[in-house]
């Protein structure tokens, strides 16, 4: 085997307390979902506080709301998240045992599931209070990329969602019985370290472009273009690491080892990139009808 790298001492927890005969526990991935939306809050906050930002400058709903607007976005997150892993992911075996939907504890969120509930609860948030959507919806997509940044790294942390085996020089050995078990390698297993692949495209590089775009170039007066971007971005992104991620157990048979979701011949698409491919094209759709209203 080459040179490759040993997963780093990590403990999925942050620390834990025994309280009352229970043991309660604070694991990084729930911090990383605390501060992802703490960062969000304040990178909303401040642009709305910025009325030159805007078309006509004029913020789409006032800094106070931020906080009501917080409260229907957690709730689309959620909920969105979870039904979209049942009904992507593993919807023979939720149909089979409906009691353990709920059970969000035990595992298993979909980011394009997620996404959908944001845009559902962000929809429904600006008919009541009479909100320009285009405009809500950058607002809210140009603060997504820090929590994704410290979500997938939370992932790393937690040796889960890794990618495929590789002998490239940063390759990691993670820990546990699932991860080693490679068909064709008798030695330790190495695989991609696919979550900071994805950690520095959709959370480092989108991120980046994003917030240079707000407070550079004036992308939020040109309303649909800051969602654009977050859209194809965040597809593209998705669609290339899906190359170096490990796919679903569901998905994976001795017929079909690469885990793909469609198939034809020699060539097919994993579930993450049939799911990227709408979200590709309809953010190319609205960053090039922006593009052509003046700002």
């Amino acid at each position: 085997m080459q040179a490759v790298l040993n997963f780093p001492d990590l403990s999925p927890e942050l620390f834990s307390i025994s309280l009352f005969g229970m043991e309660l526990a604070l694991r990084w991935y729930a911090l990383a979902y605390i501060a992802g939306i703490v960062i969000a809050w304040r990178l909303a906050v401040l642009a709305t506080r910025r009325a030159t930002l805007w078309p006509a400058n004029t913020p789409p709903m006032a800094p106070a709301q931020i906080e009501d607007l917080l409260t229907w976005i957690i709730l689309g997150v959620i909920l969105g998240g979870r039904l979209g892993f049942v009904l992507f992911y593993q919807p023979a075996y939720y149909l089979a045992n409906p009691a353990e939907i709920l059970m969000v504890w035990q595992g298993g969120m979909a980011f394009h599931g997620g996404l959908l509930g944001v845009v559902i609860a962000a929809w429904l948030y600006s008919l009541r209070h009479n909100i320009p959507k285009l405009s809500l919806a950058d607002l809210i997509t140009h603060t997504v990329p820090p929590g994704l940044l410290l979500g997938r790294l939370a992932n790393f942390i937690n040796a889960e969602l890794w990618g495929r085996p590789s002998d490239l020089p940063w390759a990691v050995i993670f820990p546990g019985q699932a991860a080693q078990d490679c068909p064709g390698i008798v030695d330790l297993c190495a695989r991609h370290p696919s979550q900071l692949y994805e950690a520095a495209l959709e959370g480092l590089l989108l991120g980046a472009l994003l917030l240079w775009l707000v407070w550079r170039r004036g992308a939020l007066k040109r309303p649909g273009l800051i969602t654009g971007v977050f859209l194809a971005g965040y597809g593209l992104s998705r669609f290339v690491v899906e190359f170096f991620r490990q796919p679903d157990a569901q998905f994976v048979t001795p017929g079909n080892p690469l885990g793909l979701a469609w198939q034809l011949g020699d060539y097919g698409l994993t579930m993450g990139q049939l799911l990227s491919l709408p979200m590709i094209a309809l953010g190319l759709w609205f960053a090039f009808r922006a593009r052509a209203v003046p700002a």
